[in-house]
């Protein structure tokens, strides 16, 4: 159940907009250290990590486009950060960037009391970006921390998230 309109909710609901808009100037800030010295593919790692925080929390509250954006997020981090191709790295930078900003105005729209979709805030030219970066890591096993294999997410559920999205 979405608590996103429900009105005895708002005070949670901006908490957890401030709580995110905070984990993201972290993320935004991660970015940057990895934006200078790629081969610190860990920052990729703990990139994943705070967004799963977002994520989950967005999850609690109904908010599930951005929970989905953040998976997403999440799992193109853990993945990245087992490639040695430096220029795909700098790819993955940028686009982790511009997912940052684009998750911003979805919280922005949500503080503001307009729960529209991600139709709305996206650009065709970013959807086709994830696009290509998901065939990137066709290849890849490993989506997470986890130290059980079964816990981890396949290309499949990239997919699936993509689709879920409507990617």
């Amino acid at each position: 159940m979405s608590l996103l309109n429900d009105p005895s909710m708002k005070e949670v609901v901006d908490e957890f907009c401030d709580e995110s808009a905070k984990l993201f100037d972290e993320l935004e800030e991660i970015l940057e250290e990895f934006e200078d010295d790629p081969s610190q593919t860990e920052k990729l790692e703990q990139f994943g990590q705070i967004i799963d925080r977002v994520m989950g929390s967005a999850k609690t509250i109904g908010a599930d486009e951005i929970a989905t954006f953040c998976e997403l997020g999440k799992v193109i981090g853990y993945k990245s950060s087992q490639v040695s191709d430096e220029a795909l790295l700098e790819v993955v930078c940028a686009i982790m960037f511009d997912s940052l900003e684009l998750l911003k105005k979805m919280i922005k729209q949500i503080k503001e009391g307009n729960t529209s979709s991600l139709e709305q805030t996206s650009s065709k030219a970013f959807i086709t970006r994830l696009k290509w970066l998901k065939e990137k890591f066709n290849d890849i096993e490993r989506s997470s921390c986890a130290a059980d294999p079964d816990g981890n997410l396949s290309q499949t559920s990239i997919d699936d998230l993509m689709s879920s999205l409507g990617l």
